[in-house]
């Protein structure tokens, strides 16, 4: 079976997609080749890789990067975890791309904060992603009319 291509994108690629990236590499190894990336990447958050040690996942080799890094990349999907989707970047290259809304942990600077935000990226990784032949999608937007 070819692995799935799929890359995580939030801003600065410094926690919510770091540890999406580690997750998501650590269920499903034999299925999906993973990345992260941000717009403006900045390092690898302390608290991020202190929360992923916590239930056995090691991400502190991973880095910061930005999407120019995937230059010429096709990713079979590209899923932003940042905030509203407005603020989530375009990734070229993808075939699909889903956004899945998850909180700043970085924002809030606090390790229970990493922790609540790790344990909500794990449990709908664990779920979207335990078949490598249906792929997430995004929920519909709701239409509203005035």
């Amino acid at each position: 079976m070819m692995k799935k291509k799929i890359v995580f994108v939030c801003v600065h690629n410094s926690s919510r997609s770091q540890m999406a990236e580690g997750i998501l590499r650590h269920l499903y190894p034999e299925s999906y080749e993973v990345f992260s990336a941000g717009t403006v990447p900045t390092k690898l958050h302390p608290l991020a890789d202190a929360a992923m040690r916590e239930v056995g996942i090691d991400i502190s080799g991973q880095k910061s990067k930005g999407l120019d890094a995937f230059a010429g990349t096709v990713f079979d999907l590209a899923v932003t975890v940042c905030g509203p989707m407005a603020a989530c970047p375009y990734v070229a290259g993808a075939k699909e791309t889903v956004h899945r809304e998850f909180d700043d942990p970085a924002e809030a600077g606090d390790i229970e904060t990493f922790r609540r935000v790790r344990d909500e990226i794990f449990g709908w990784i664990r779920e979207a992603f335990r078949n490598p032949d249906e792929l997430p999608k995004s929920p519909p937007i709701p239409l509203h009319l005035s």
